[in-house]
């Protein structure tokens, strides 16, 4: 398997994600391999034109804040223009986020070739979470300190949520803008390895080993498991923006969440307006898991007393649950 170095210091040198293209359609592999790894890794197999088309609303809203170069459509090079108020943050801040106001995911999921290829993948019609983030990771070539960015695994957050994670790359990423690395084969906690807690995992536990990753490409496709530990790179190059979006889904035959508005809420309950008219009602207690704040902040998950407090009526949400007890509520985003 192919070693990838590194010049930066801080990068451990790691080996090349695992192919798995010579799997599809074959239901028993694919499951053999994501038992295994944790992952599947797919190189182009995600229609280039619909890739195009996502990635020219970033390049659109990169232009529009004064910050690329316009007449590139396949790459977003920084003009040198200063970076110090860049609002595509992904802190899911309502109304600062200029990429999640435009929110591209529903343009690509409903494209006709993206549909066909993970229905086939799923092996049933996806159902997407709305739960996506939009990547435009700036040029930082002086930046100090560790090449990670966070070392966490989704899971400890997405309590009762089945998820797969579908990390995309839409322009080419190489080793200077980083991308993501992943450990392979670290998705099932064994006994005393390693804490895996909502707030992320220590630097220097992971087997240096098991790290993972690749030059990506518009088209591949690198889908992982909740449970397996992963961290996006710093971007160390000197004029390229790295532009991904991840999103989540399942197969829609399972256990999927109820998405909609909060009709009402109390202490002991939640009840949620779906946009086809259907209402539904929730037990919540005290192994509901409501997720308010985002990514890497600590207090989560609200207290049983805070959630009636924190999630107000007309919300947009979604619920997980287990036989009507709310196991996971979360705001779209």
């Amino acid at each position: 398997m192919t070693m990838i170095t590194s010049r930066f210091a801080d990068t451990l040198p790691m080996r090349e994600l695992t192919v798995s293209n010579h799997l599809l359609d074959d239901r028993a592999a694919l499951d053999a391999a994501w038992e295994r790894d944790g992952y599947w890794f797919f190189r182009d197999v995600l229609d280039k034109g619909a890739i195009g088309r996502v990635r020219d609303v970033y390049l659109d809203v990169l232009v529009e804040l004064g910050l690329v170069d316009p007449n590139r459509r396949d790459a977003a090079l920084h003009n040198g223009a200063s970076l110090d108020d860049f609002p595509i943050r992904n802190d899911g801040t309502p109304g600062t986020d200029p990429l999640m106001a435009r929110y591209p995911r529903d343009q690509f999921v409903a494209e006709p070739a993206i549909r066909a290829f993970f229905t086939r993948l799923f092996g049933d019609e996806p159902f997407w979470v709305p739960n996506t983030e939009y990547h435009a990771l700036p040029p930082r070539p002086d930046k100090v300190g560790k090449r990670f960015n966070f070392i966490h695994c989704d899971g400890p957050n997405n309590k009762g949520l089945p998820l797969r994670i579908c990390w995309i790359p839409l322009v080419t990423i190489e080793e200077e803008t980083g991308g993501l690395a992943l450990a392979e084969g670290m998705h099932r906690p064994r006994m005393d390895d390693f804490p895996r807690p909502p707030q992320g995992i220590a630097d220097d536990v992971i087997p240096p080993e098991a790290w993972r990753r690749t030059i990506y490409q518009p088209g591949d496709l690198l889908m992982f498991s909740l449970e397996t530990p992963h961290s996006g790179l710093a971007n160390r190059s000197d004029r390229h923006f790295r532009l991904s979006m991840d999103i989540r889904g399942m197969p829609k035959s399972g256990n999927v969440p109820m998405v909609g508005t909060v009709a009402a809420i109390d202490a002991c309950a939640i009840t949620i307006a779906a946009e086809d008219g259907a209402m539904r009602t929730f037990r919540i207690d005290e192994d509901t898991f409501c997720r308010i704040t985002r990514g890497r902040m600590t207090g989560m998950p609200l207290k049983l007393e805070e959630i009636a407090q924190m999630v107000k009526v007309g919300d947009p949400v979604y619920v997980a649950s287990d036989h009507g007890t709310a196991t996971f509520i979360r705001p779209q985003h």
